[in-house]
C-alpha cells in the first residue's frame, strides 16, 4: 500500500500534503519524521494533512520535520487552499480553514483555473507574555534582555500569530549564524511551549528582510507567520508602518496589520510535485 502526497511550497518553505480523508494516517508524527528527512525521506519541512472540518469545509493538520504539531503555519495555509481548489475539493475562492490556532479565511487569485496568489486572515495578534506565552512578568516583550546558555545576550521582542515568535532585530539578518543562535532561542527556558525564532533587519518603514531558525523544523526558507511576527515585532516597535513587504531568501509576503485589528498575509503557493510514500 502506497500513500498519495504532493509536494507544494510557499517561497521555499515546502510540505507534503495528504488528503487524509482517503489516506487513514495511524501516526502521523512519525509519518512527518520519515518522509521529511532531507537525506533519508523525501525532503521536506513537515507535512499537512488535509481533512473535512468540523464546522467549515477543511481543517487543516501540521506536523513539522521533527514530529511536532503545529497550531498553524501562514505559507502552509496558502499552499493548502490551492491544493483543495485546483483539485476541485471546492468550487469556492473565499472559505476559510480550520487550524489549531482557530478558524483562517483565505481568499484566492485566480486565473484559468489556476491559484496564482492567496491572501489569508491569521487572525488578531497576541503580545502579553503569558500569551505567547513567555515566563517573566506581565506586560509586552519589546527589545527584552534574554541571556543565553553561553553567556550572550539577545534582545527580543515577542509576538503570537497563532504560535509564537521571537523577534531578534539586527544590522544584516542574512549573514546570522541560524544554526547557533536559533536552537539556543527556540528551546529557551523562558519558552514553555518552545518558540520559532527570526533575525530581521529593517530596510525603510516598508521593507524588512527576515531569516527564521523554525520551531520544529530548524532553517527554512520562508515563514508565512514568522512574516507576520516580524511585521508585528517591526511595527509595536516603531520600525515600520502597518503594511510591510517581508523579503525572504526566494522571493516576497505582503504582511497588513489592518484596522480592523487582524493581520493579513499575502503571496504565491507553488505545487512541485506528485509522488507515492509506501506505509
Amino acid at each position: 500500500m502506497t500513500i498519495a502526497f504532493t509536494k507544494l511550497h510557499g517561497l521555499g518553505n515546502d510540505y507534503f500534503f495528504i488528503d487524509a480523508a482517503r489516506h487513514k494516517i495511524a501516526d502521523p508524527a512519525e509519518l512527518s519524521r520519515a518522509m521529511s528527512h532531507r537525506h533519508l525521506g523525501a525532503g521536506a519541512d513537515g507535512i499537512i494533512l488535509v481533512l473535512p472540518g468540523e464546522t467549515h469545509p477543511f481543517r487543516m493538520r501540521i506536523f513539522n520535520a521533527d514530529g511536532s504539531e503545529a497550531e498553524t503555519c501562514g505559507n502552509g495555509i496558502r499552499c493548502f487552499a490551492k491544493y483543495v481548489y485546483e483539485r476541485a475539493m471546492t468550487r469556492e475562492t473565499d472559505f476559510v480553514i480550520e487550524t489549531l490556532a482557530g478558524p483562517n479565511r483565505v481568499q484566492l487569485s485566480v486565473d484559468a483555473g489556476k491559484v496564482l496568489a492567496v491572501r489569508s486572515n491569521m487572525g488578531v495578534p497576541k503580545f502579553e507574555r503569558a500569551q505567547i506565552p513567555m515566563a517573566g512578568a506581565p506586560g509586552r516583550v519589546m527589545e527584552e534582555p534574554l541571556a543565553l546558555d553561553d553567556g550572550r545576550v539577545v534582545q527580543v521582542t515577542c509576538a503570537n500569530i497563532g504560535n509564537p515568535h521571537a523577534v531578534i532585530f539586527v544590522e544584516d539578518a542574512t549573514k546570522v549564524g541560524l544554526t547557533d543562535l536559533g536552537p539556543k532561542i527556540e528551546t529557551h527556558p523562558a519558552f514553555p511551549a518552545r518558540t520559532n525564532v527570526e533575525f530581521v533587519s529593517v530596510l525603510d518603514r516598508e521593507n524588512i528582510v527576515m531569516r527564521i531558525w523554525e520551531r520544529g523544523s530548524g532553517i527554512t526558507m520562508a515563514s508565512g507567520s514568522g512574516s507576520c511576527g516580524s511585521a508585528l515585532a517591526s511595527m509595536i516597535t516603531d520600525r515600520t508602518e502597518r503594511r510591510v513587504s517581508v523579503h525572504l531568501t526566494f522571493g516576497v509576503l505582503t504582511v497588513t496589520w489592518a484596522e480592523d485589528g487582524c493581520v493579513y498575509q499575502e503571496g504565491p503557493a507553488t505545487e512541485v510535485y506528485d509522488g507515492l510514500w509506501p506505509e
